[in-house]
């Protein structure tokens, strides 16, 4: 009956993506709705919704294990790093039910909307209280609850992106009072898209102009791969106007200097972007003739932001290329 239900929920939720409208309880948390692709197991309530238009997120495939001198002291054995729309939803449900009933309507209910399973374990097979702390925030009833944890992550092939679902359920064990042995649910649905690109241009004469000026400029323009040193495509334009400018000045000398936000350690950020820089230099050298001698790749990592890493927005603000006068 429970996954009756469960699956009308979805019918119900996929004419949301049509008909206007938001799925919110009376108990649901302010500004909360149900995603229209997942629905909810019934009676459970909203009690801490967060939606990001885009943002990376690293979705669990494997056993997390205790890794000292790692952020959180943890690593997954295996994951995948994604960008994309992110929503994420945390319900609490009002009964005593097992995590394995839950579960399984989730699970069936995503398979028969053509979700692939990439990865499902189930309390100390997950990695115990270290797959806990990794999983999901440390808040409400999922902290230091792990003796009865459920964990699945799915995806959706779609021509107009994928999508995936990181799903994980737990029981209430250790904690007294009326919450006792009721069930929280985590879940987390990650829709691939890409970023707004494009939408700052800048030229050569600008370019020259600002360099003379102040020494240097900041350039958004040059694109890279999410954790790698992978030039994008749709960065050429830019690199071009990088080389029209050196072509323009030919005394003029500059370092390419790559720019992170402070996601991850000092070490690793300085080294992606020192190897960022590289790629930008071995493109205007190869494939626009710029002698290797005036253009000097650097790697500050997050050593020198422009704005707060407190937010997403700062973080994109310190995501960049700078060209230094030198």
């Amino acid at each position: 009956m429970v996954k009756t239900i469960i699956r009308l929920h979805f019918i119900v939720l996929a004419l949301a993506i049509v008909l206007p409208g938001q799925f919110a309880y009376s108990g649901d948390v302010e500004g909360s709705s149900d995603h229209p692709m997942v629905s909810r197991y019934p009676g459970t309530e909203i009690i801490d919704y967060d939606f990001r238009e885009f943002d990376e997120y690293e979705i669990l495939t494997g056993k997390v294990v205790h890794a000292p001198g790692e952020p959180g002291n943890s690593r997954a054995e295996a994951s995948e790093k994604l960008e994309g729309k992110i929503t994420k939803i945390s319900y609490y449900l009002h009964e005593d039910r097992s995590t394995l009933e839950v579960f399984r309507n989730y699970e069936d209910a995503l398979k028969a909307e053509g979700f692939e399973i990439l990865y499902t374990c189930s309390n100390k097979e997950c990695g115990g209280r270290t797959f806990n702390h990794k999983v999901v925030e440390y808040k409400h009833g999922f902290g230091d609850n792990y003796y009865e944890q459920r964990f699945m992550a799915a995806k959706l092939a779609r021509s107009e992106g994928d999508v995936y679902v990181s799903l994980y359920t737990v029981k209430n064990t250790t904690g007294g009072g009326p919450d006792r042995n009721h069930l929280y649910t985590q879940i987390d649905i990650i829709e691939i898209a890409p970023m707004d690109e494009g939408l700052v241009t800048i030229d050569a004469d600008a370019m020259a102009e600002e360099i003379f000026e102040t020494g240097s400029i900041s350039i958004y323009g040059i694109l890279f791969d999410f954790d790698k040193a992978d030039i994008k495509p749709e960065s050429a334009a830019t690199i071009k106007e990088i080389a029209t400018l050196l072509k323009d000045n030919p005394d003029l000398k500059i370092f390419i200097v790559g720019h992170t936000d402070n996601k991850g350690s000092l070490s690793y950020n300085t080294d992606l972007s020192e190897k960022r820089a590289q790629a930008v230099v071995r493109v205007l050298v190869n494939e626009h003739g710029i002698d290797s001698g005036r253009v000097t790749p650097k790697g500050l990592g997050f050593l020198a932001p422009v704005a707060s890493n407190s937010t997403e927005e700062g973080r994109t603000k310190n995501r960049r290329v700078e060209l230094v006068e030198y």
